[in-house]
C-alpha cells in the first residue's frame, strides 16, 4: 500500500481520532490501487521503481479519488443525481496507460 492512513482520511475530510472505519478505509485504498493498476495496465511497484521507489502525484491523487468515490457510495444504488467531473480520475491517469505490454496480476503475460 503506498498511502498512509493519515493522508487518506485527510483527503475524505475525516478527524484522525476518528478510527472505526480505519480498516475499511485501508481495504479501499488496497481495492483503489488494483483498480488504477489494471486501468494503466502497469504495475505499481513497476511505476513507483521507475519513479525513485514513490508513485507519481496524478496516480496517487486518483487512488485518492478513487477511495474517495468508494467511501462515499457504498451501495451500487445512488438515490440522488451524480456526475463525472471533467478531467478527474480519467485525466490523472491517461498519461500512465501502458500501451505496449499487457499486465495482469503482477506480471506480464
Amino acid at each position: 500500500m503506498y498511502l498512509r492512513i493519515g493522508q487518506v482520511k485527510h483527503h475524505l475530510n475525516i478527524d484522525k481520532y476518528f478510527t472505526d472505519d480505519d480498516e475499511y478505509i485501508m481495504d479501499l485504498e488496497k481495492v483503489a490501487e488494483q483498480i488504477v493498476e489494471k486501468h494503466i495496465d502497469y504495475s505499481l511497484s513497476e511505476l513507483a521503481k521507475d519513479n525513485g521507489d514513490e508513485l507519481p502525484s496524478p496516480i496517487i491523487q486518483a487512488i485518492l479519488l478513487m477511495v474517495g468515490n468508494l467511501y462515499a457510495n457504498r451501495e451500487s444504488v445512488a438515490f440522488a443525481q451524480s456526475y463525472e467531473l471533467p478531467k478527474s480520475y480519467e485525466y490523472l491517469l491517461s498519461m500512465y496507460i501502458n500501451y505496449n505490454k499487457q499486465y495482469k496480476d503482477g506480471g506480464i503475460f
